[in-house]
């Protein structure tokens, strides 16, 4: 999956929890991702993270995606070789 895709993505479940619940979207994202995101989504996510400081998230999956990466195992996981 490209990474425009994977910012799409996290954009468009900010959109939804932004709407519902304004003051809780950044834990409501960030809890959506680790549930139903695959390991290598979001490790993908955190690589642009690093690389490239999130450019395109909005504000709340911005915040969202650096929560994880503070603790989710796959943001300290190097990607298998192709």
């Amino acid at each position: 999956m490209t990474i425009q895709r994977l910012v799409y993505m996290a954009n468009q479940i900010e959109s939804f929890f932004i709407a519902e619940a304004p003051d809780h979207a950044a834990a409501a994202i960030a809890d959506h991702i680790r549930k139903y995101w695959d390991p290598r989504m979001r490790r993908q996510i955190f690589e642009h993270l690093a690389a490239h400081g999130g450019e395109g998230l909005k504000p709340a999956a911005l915040a969202a995606i650096q929560t994880l990466a503070a603790s989710d195992p796959a943001a300290k996981t190097t990607p298998a070789a192709s």
